[in-house]
């Protein structure tokens, strides 16, 4: 938006900067320099949280927002039944994800008692999204209208939950799924919808189809479109913005960003990044998926991934509690204690960490089933704990 283009200039002018100043530049000659951070190596477990306007018809998963647009899918005809009816039986067409945002309140949010329950699962680190695909900023962001600081809660909950897992000696990352939004609203373009309103673009985004040869987008050959430097642009001032003024030690970034087009802009944000972390006396880490990075510029995540070796650069995974989805729907199964706890322990003995996400309700209120399940983690990591924190792979 044109209101924010002063802000968005300043916020590129300081990437810039920060990029040349300190031991790293966009370049992967000196990215391949980067070493992480101990604490990072040593910590094996973290808490993902996916929570945001999705949450608030609590169906399908946490893709709904692109769902809804699509007539082939199940959250279409949710949000039609549930959103979009009048009493009389007519579907209000103008009516879209825009119109949930005034339901998701977080009314019973409580960053210290969700940080208390990570903690007291054995988390060392924890990792809210900060952006998901829905364009919607679960940040005081000064780059957009859309944010959960000026709409919703009109609060700022990640710097709430920053304070907190800090306040607990805990690790803060946060997450960025922006770079795919060019496509999650496609289906919105080709229906009659409010995502073709212009009032609403910087919320939807260009949203361009997601073109791809045959695979499932985690190979050298498949490829997204790309939408313009202004978009990447954009998205560079905002991850500068995160990075400024939440100061994570963990930035974790979903799958787009490897688009070749897109991935010099990712070779800037990891110089400014990792210079600016140093100039403030921590060591950034950077999760990536696939190819996004060189292997030796960040730590590769595999989601819902694991390895049948031991990998010799320090690696994660990420995969949900939930059975059905990262964010919260109803109804939902979730995968046993035993289950995480044996997975946790086959990754930590291959280098890695594991990074368990939770779907939280629009309340702000955790499941209980998740919570039993935290606990009994934290039980037996307690016990056990020995023999997985600050541990190294054993080779015979």
């Amino acid at each position: 938006m044109a209101k924010y283009d002063a802000e968005r200039a300043r916020l590129l002018a300081e990437e810039e900067r920060q990029e040349n100043d300190g031991p790293y530049r966009a370049d992967w000659t000196t990215l391949r320099n980067y070493q992480q951070p101990q604490w990072y190596k040593d910590a094996k477990f973290g808490i993902f949280i996916h929570w945001g306007v999705y949450a608030v018809p609590a169906a399908e998963n946490e893709w709904y927002a692109r769902n809804m647009y699509r007539p082939s899918e199940g959250a279409y005809q949710n949000f039609r039944a549930h959103f979009a009816t009048a009493a009389n039986g007519t579907v209000d067409a103008s009516r879209g994800y825009k119109d949930m945002i005034p339901l998701f309140r977080a009314e019973h949010f409580d960053a210290a008692a969700w940080v208390n329950l990570f903690k007291e699962a054995g988390a060392r680190y924890v990792v809210p999204v900060a952006e998901h695909h829905d364009g919607f900023s679960m940040y005081d962001s000064g780059l957009s209208d859309w944010t959960v600081a000026k709409m919703g809660p009109k609060r700022d909950t990640l710097a709430e939950l920053s304070q907190a897992i800090r306040a607990a000696g805990l690790h803060f990352g946060l997450s960025s799924h922006r770079a795919e939004d060019n496509f999650f609203f496609d289906g919105g373009r080709s229906t009659r919808s409010d995502v073709n309103d212009p009032r609403y673009a910087s919320l939807h985004g260009p949203a361009h189809e997601w073109i791809a040869s045959p695979g499932n987008g985690t190979n050298l050959t498949d490829d997204w479109t790309w939408v313009s430097e202004a978009w990447t642009r954009d998205w560079l001032a905002r991850d500068t913005e995160l990075v400024q003024k939440y100061k994570p030690e963990v930035v974790y970034f979903d799958w787009w960003i490897g688009q070749p087009r897109f991935r010099g802009t990712v070779a800037q944000f990891a110089a400014f990044y990792y210079n600016y972390a140093a100039a403030h006396g921590f060591t950034g880490v950077i999760d990536f998926k696939d190819y996004s990075l060189n292997g030796h510029a960040g730590t590769r995540d595999f989601e819902r991934g694991q390895q049948d070796h031991i990998l010799a650069e320090h690696w994660q995974t990420d995969t949900s509690i939930s059975n059905a989805s990262w964010g919260y729907v109803e109804h939902d199964t979730f995968k046993p204690t035993e289950y995480l706890v044996r997975q946790l322990v086959d990754i930590v003995s291959k280098n890695g960490n594991l990074l368990l996400n939770i779907g939280p309700r629009a309340d702000g209120t955790i499941p209980d089933e998740v919570q039993t399940t935290l606990r009994q983690m934290g039980a037996w990591l307690r016990i056990n704990g020995e023999a997985i924190y600050g541990t190294t792979p054993w080779i015979s």
